[in-house]
């Protein structure tokens, strides 16, 4: 039963990672494989093999087959539906999901849908949970930036159900129609109003977002300057309604049940008191988990408490393995999509690390040594894990969650949920003083020495390498040359990815929206070509793609960093770049009292002529020339031509007609490249027949957003390009654009094609 049931659940994850989902008529092989099964036991593993698999393609073909109709994407269409989730207010706009009633449109409307309604100087949108409303919205489909290293959005809105992305138009009509009123959204509209309570009470601190994170499982409450100092200290996983949370939770119902079960002599004898317990730590871990509005992460618990309950009242409760492998089968059953999610393999790692330690523990084992014990094991265990997701190990973890675990689980969290069900201040202002001494004692802690371990990913075969070695350095007592585990975790740690050899460059055009960041590498060398867009106050490519990115390929540093022009899509990460890594020099056509300048020493302006070399590649400056304050904004756009044996690319910013024409009057032929960045994101302003013509590329390379507002890359501009007889890679169709200079070739590819998944079909653009 237990391989069975392990074997179901490797057939799912296995089908996550697929570049495209298998015909479901496959499936009918499944009939014989049963037959199999049912007259020999041991087809069974393989039966159910193949079930995971197919279960997991027949859920995605039906949520898939629930996504915008493509041509519906950039219309006006006017929906009738209920607000269906706790808004999420900023300070531009309200963020909601909308369950679709009914629309104008027809067929081709996904039943959920993900909307924001931005404020402007005129309005201030107002909604709340189980509103009915009729708005006028343009939506797009299911979309995301595909970069390596990066957060998959795409499947985060997949594993939600959300067919379709979109805003509410400022014209056009929207109008409430009143309450739905149903038990869903009444428990939206108390947390609502526990959330709006809280902050009435304690205003916008820290203290009343991570309060409310714990009461009603608002994440979104928390500022992006909590959760970094969280993921420092290893605690981010106390920060919410976690499944940690979720089991305290119905632990306390299951020992409250069994102990009034117990008071009650007749009530114990047509029930027993274990069974009681088990059916009242069902019922904890439910409320607790619509509490938190049903969030994936609090499901993933409730289907575990729910399992473990369902054992202990059949008395099948022997084999913690078999527990542990049911708990797993019924979340991916549940939830095909869990393995997606870090949170799914770090909660089942945590409790098999927990059972492993466990195994020969004596009654003469204090419990505080235990606990000292679980958190080493832990700690250790998930190491490995960490580095391949994240990157990073809080180092100051153990001493942090030593305070911050009882604290905020024990304390914090009981005082939240009192506080949420009875409305006395003093209950929330204890809550609120011990979450703010905690965030000092955290503060503490992250400013230790050696505090966080950052590097590079580790190669897949140094994890697995290391997670055997964690099983046996863990193993219990007895188990000859334990400590040989510690060479096996080794090459997780010192095995570095692969980089370009001497005399290649590697050019990487990153998927960042509506802007423009290119990462240039050499064997030993590192340059920054614009660091994209600010996406909000709070969020800017540089920290959300282009550090994430540097870390991932154990890069500490930037030897420089050019900076094109003054425009917000190309600078708007910078800040984030210069504040978590190290760069050594900046090159900008930037004014000398910009505010960026002033962070780096001897900041220099980019002028046509200056060329050096690196590691066997040439690098060239062909624009702007040295007098250039009369040059329009865009024609000031610093031009850069990297060359190596192979080929060339030339890098162009943001140039138009005027800039292209003196160039290439200036240059002639020396404009000639493999790969050409095209100039201005594809606007029609940009790429004359001229310019391409002296370029020559083989490849146009086209950085700009999905279903752009402004129109790029422009259709005209894309067809003179074809006609030249270039291949187009474009970063909102294709991802991330790799371009590797090698000794002898050049090659060009985007992340969607190095890194298929099903999810992530080539966009309709």
């Amino acid at each position: 039963m237990t391989f069975a049931v392990l074997a179901f659940a490797a057939g799912v994850i296995a089908l996550q990672w697929q570049p495209a989902l298998p015909p479901l008529v496959w499936a009918a092989a499944l009939v014989p494989l049963a037959l199999l099964a049912w007259k020999h036991r041991r087809f069974v593993v393989v039966a159910a093999l193949f079930t995971g698999f197919f279960w997991a393609a027949w859920c995605a073909q039906l949520r898939m087959a629930d996504w915008l109709a493509p041509g519906l994407e950039g219309r006006d269409l006017e929906v009738v539906g209920t607000v269906s989730s706790l808004p999420a207010v900023s300070e531009r706009s309200v963020r909601f999901e909308f369950e679709v009633e009914s629309a104008a449109a027809g067929e081709g409307l996904p039943r959920k849908l993900l909307l924001s309604w931005y404020r402007s100087e005129f309005f201030d949108p107002e909604v709340h949970p189980g509103e009915r409303w009729l708005l006028t919205v343009r939506l797009r489909r299911p979309h995301g930036q595909v970069n390596p290293h990066g957060f998959d959005y795409e499947a985060w809105l997949l594993e939600r159900g959300i067919g379709a992305t979109g805003y509410v138009r400022s014209r056009g009509e929207q109008k409430k129609l009143g309450p739905r009123d149903n038990v869903f959204d009444r428990i939206e509209q108390a947390r609502e109003a526990v959330r709006s309570r809280f902050f009435a009470q304690l205003g916008s601190t820290p203290a009343a977002g991570i309060v409310a994170a714990l009461a009603v499982g608002d994440q979104r409450a928390i500022a992006a300057e909590e959760w970094q100092l969280f993921s420092r200290t290893g605690v981010t996983h106390l920060m919410s309604i976690s499944g940690l949370h979720v089991t305290l939770v119905s632990g306390l119902f299951a020992w409250l049940a069994g102990f009034l079960w117990r008071s009650v002599p007749a009530a114990a004898l047509r029930l027993p008191a274990r069974k009681a317990a088990a059916l009242a730590a069902i019922v904890g871990a439910l409320g607790y988990t619509l509490i938190a509005g049903f969030a994936v992460p609090a499901q993933r618990t409730f289907y575990m408490v729910t399992v473990v309950a369902a054992a202990l009242w059949v008395r099948r409760m022997s084999s913690p393995a078999r527990t542990l492998a049911l708990a797993l089968g019924a979340v991916v059953l549940a939830d095909p999509w869990a393995p997606l999610a870090p949170g799914f393999w770090l909660s089942f790692g945590a409790v098999a690390l927990i059972f492993y330690v466990a195994i020969g523990w004596t009654e003469r084992e204090s419990r505080l040594r235990q606990y000292a014990r679980i958190q080493w094991a832990i700690t250790l265990g998930l190491a490995p894990a960490a580095l391949l997701l994240f990157g990073q190990i809080s180092l100051a973890g153990p001493i942090a969650n030593a305070v911050a675990i009882p604290l905020v689980s024990v304390v914090i969290t009981p005082l939240a949920l009192g506080a949420a069900v009875v409305p006395i201040p003093e209950i929330l202002d204890v809550a609120a003083w011990l979450v703010e001494w905690l965030l000092q004692f955290l503060e503490w802690c992250a400013a230790l020495p050696g505090a966080l371990w950052q590097q590079h990913t580790p190669p897949a075969w140094s994890v697995a390498l290391a997670l055997a070695g964690v099983i046996w350095l863990l193993a219990p007592r007895g188990v000859p040359g334990r400590v040989c585990g510690i060479a096996l975790m080794a090459p997780a740690f010192y095995a570095t990815p692969p980089a370009p050899a001497m005399g290649e460059a590697w050019i990487t055009t990153y998927d960042v929206g509506q802007g423009l960041a290119v990462m240039v590498r050499t064997a030993s060398r590192t340059l920054l070509y614009d660091a994209g867009p600010a996406y909000g106050p709070d969020s800017d490519s540089g920290g959300r793609v282009v550090v994430p990115a540097l870390r991932a390929a154990g890069l500490g540093s930037v030897d420089l960093l050019i900076l094109t022009h003054e425009d917000t899509d190309h600078i708007g990460g910078a800040l984030s770049v210069l504040e978590s890594v190290e760069v050594a020099r900046l090159a900008s056509s930037l004014p000398a009292g910009h505010t960026l300048n002033t962070l780096i020493d001897g900041p220099r302006r980019c002028i046509a002529g200056e060329t050096w070399e690196w590691d066997g590649v040439r690098f060239e400056f062909l624009h702007p020339p040295g007098a250039y304050a009369q040059l329009r904004r865009n024609d000031q756009s610093c031009v850069l031509r990297v060359a190596s044996a192979g080929g060339a690319m030339l890098l162009t910013g943001d140039i138009e007609r005027s800039a292209e024409s003196a160039l290439t009057e200036r240059e002639g032929h020396s404009l000639r490249a493999d790969v050409l960045l095209v100039p201005h994101h594809g606007s029609r302003s940009s790429s004359t027949r001229e310019f391409i013509g002296a370029v020559a590329p083989r490849w146009a390379v086209v950085a700009a957003g999905y279903r752009s507002r402004f129109g790029h890359p422009n259709a005209e501009v894309l067809e003179r390009y074809r006609e030249a007889g270039a291949s187009i890679l474009r970063t909102d169709r294709d991802g991330a654009v790799l371009v590797r200079l090698g000794r002898g070739a050049v090659e060009a590819s985007g992340e969607r094609v190095r890194d298929p998944r099903y999810w992530r079909r080539m966009p309709p653009v």
